[in-house]
């Protein structure tokens, strides 16, 4: 019986391309891979050289996606700290910052109020459910400590 081998991309519909693209391009640092006429559809990569498109954003006036979250993964809890001052900074609103054990993930809005997730891997395999808050404006030593005590 064939099976999947992965997520491929996701995508949503968004009133604004362009305000969107500036978010997910130019704040999460994705690569704008292809785009439609008058940027109608976006497409973007977090890593193009893999695949062509992880994520596309689909012009509507009068259709809006409500996903649960969109989650991306960074490659550092230091990376993970720059990430959550610089959502602090520009105000974009913190829906909560959690520890999953197996990932610190901090959830928050995009100018259209989607759900984005940032996280960083632990590296420990934990039980989930699990979350825990915790405060991503503690320093790495005390939060790789909470990690660790798991």
């Amino acid at each position: 019986m064939p099976k999947v081998t992965g997520l491929g991309h996701v995508g949503i519909y968004v009133r604004d391309p362009q305000r969107m693209m500036e978010f997910y391009s130019g704040f999460l640092g994705m690569s704008v891979t292809d785009r439609g006429p008058d940027d109608g559809i976006v497409f973007l990569s977090a890593n193009p050289a893999i695949e062509h498109h992880e994520f596309a954003m689909v012009q509507s006036a009068d259709r809006r996606s409500d996903p649960q979250q969109i989650s991306f993964t960074v490659g550092s809890l230091a990376d993970l700290r720059n990430f959550y001052a610089q959502i602090l900074e520009r105000g974009y609103p913190v829906d909560m910052v959690v520890n999953h054990g197996n990932a610190i993930g901090c959830y928050f809005r995009d100018p259209e109020d989607n759900v984005v997730e940032v996280y960083w891997h632990t590296g420990k395999d934990w039980p989930q459910p699990y979350g825990d808050p915790i405060d991503l404006s503690a320093s790495e030593e005390e939060l790789l400590d909470i990690v660790a005590a798991l």
